[in-house]
């Protein structure tokens, strides 16, 4: 049964009654180990008693499938008596959910039209985003880097490179690049793992790292003969846990004396995790890359994928 509007008397607060989603729009993690996540309905008001709304989904708004891709715990809530607040419980099917999906469903509120607040409306769209957990093992071993750095400064002749990641012995969340764009320039890559926010999966590249002498790429030097590294401040940069690949943006730079010499540019650079198995095939095609007798064709080290 749905809920009457607070008449004057029964409002705790004399303000106009309207009840809505909090978000007209939103993207909710669906994670393996977590059963329902809160899609929440606010009131402007608080009463004295308790308030019942329907929920209903508009499959006409919707491409995400009921009971394949997410699951109404209920198609009710009740606001509580002294609250403003009620939450629609959503299980989301990790099971049968694509990372690469990009799936939504909209709910509607069942109730008197007199709470709807104008401009507003009793609409909410729900983007099901798959979240999986971070294991830093998935971002170890052999991977292709797609660089435009290397497209710019191109000793190798393609803008690919095969590399080798490791875990980092002392810092969680952080994988070595050995030999990234330059034999025995190592660069350490960090991954956010934010438990409150498992969307928030941000790569940060810690700054003054060096990644290359300048006179391999320049041929010349122009200021302590390094180049460094950061993360860009222009762009943000992403791993993907469910695919395990990253991309980051990255700012290059030279420093003389402490003093920085010149930004030599911001460069976009794709990670692509493969088995041994698939390294050793890109090098026998040539694809530029180091520690060659990691691939060797007798060699089984770290073929973890």
């Amino acid at each position: 049964m749905l809920a009457m509007s607070c008449t004057h008397n029964s409002n705790i607060y004399h303000d106009a009654e309207y009840v809505m989603f909090a978000d007209t729009v939103a993207v909710y993690p669906v994670q393996k180990d977590v059963e329902y996540f809160k899609v929440p309905v606010v009131s402007t008001v608080k009463c004295s008693y308790d308030r019942t709304f329907g929920v209903e989904v508009i499959d006409a708004m919707s491409n995400a499938t009921e009971n394949l891709h997410y699951r109404l715990k209920s198609n009710t809530i009740t606001i509580p008596a002294g609250e403003n607040r009620a939450d629609v419980l959503v299980q989301g099917l990790y099971e049968n959910l694509d990372p690469a999906d990009s799936l939504g469903f909209c709910l509607s509120l069942v109730m008197p039209d007199e709470l709807e607040m104008p401009g507003i409306g009793r609409l909410g769209k729900v983007v099901l985003r798959k979240a999986c957990p971070l294991d830093i093992n998935d971002f170890t071993g052999w991977c292709v880097l797609s660089s435009t750095w290397l497209q710019s400064y191109n000793p190798y002749g393609s803008y690919n490179r095969l590399i080798r990641t490791s875990a980092h012995p002392e810092k969680p969340n952080t994988i070595i690049c050995h030999n990234w764009m330059l034999r025995g320039y190592d660069v350490e890559i960090e991954l956010n793992n934010d438990e409150n926010d498992v969307l928030n999966t941000l790569v940060t590249v810690p700054e003054g790292q060096s990644m290359s002498d300048e006179g391999s790429f320049f041929g010349m030097a122009h200021g302590d003969d390094r180049i460094r590294i950061k993360t860009s401040s222009r762009y943000n940069s992403y791993y993907y846990p469910c695919g395990k690949y990253l991309f980051v943006w990255t700012e290059m730079y030279v420093k003389d004396l402490n003093a920085i010499v010149g930004t030599v540019g911001h460069f976009y650079n794709v990670m692509e995790w493969i088995s041994t198995e698939e390294a050793r095939r890109l090098k026998r095609e040539g694809m530029a890359g180091d520690d060659d007798n990691e691939l060797d064709p007798y060699h089984d080290s770290n073929d973890n994928k």
